[in-house]
């Protein structure tokens, strides 16, 4: 599983499309909770709101912002 190229790739170099379309919404969650940076989150909202504008992954999104930011308040 782990040398698979489907498998090898570090989670930051996941597209928004890779974090948003997943086939279930655990997989999604799980591409949310991974975000580590400003960026990769901003590129997923600018993504959901081009797309499928879902609110509970809007929700999730902005969650994981506030996160971030108090994160980066605690560094």
């Amino acid at each position: 599983m782990g040398d698979t190229p489907e498998y090898s790739q570090d989670s930051s170099e996941l597209s928004p499309a890779q974090r948003l379309e997943a086939p279930n919404t655990r997989l999604i969650d799980a591409s949310i909770a991974t975000i580590n940076d400003m960026e990769t989150l901003r590129a997923c909202i600018a993504y959901e709101n081009q797309h499928q504008q879902r609110v509970p992954i809007l929700r999730q999104l902005e969650k994981r912002a506030i996160e971030l930011r108090s994160q980066d308040d605690d560094d």
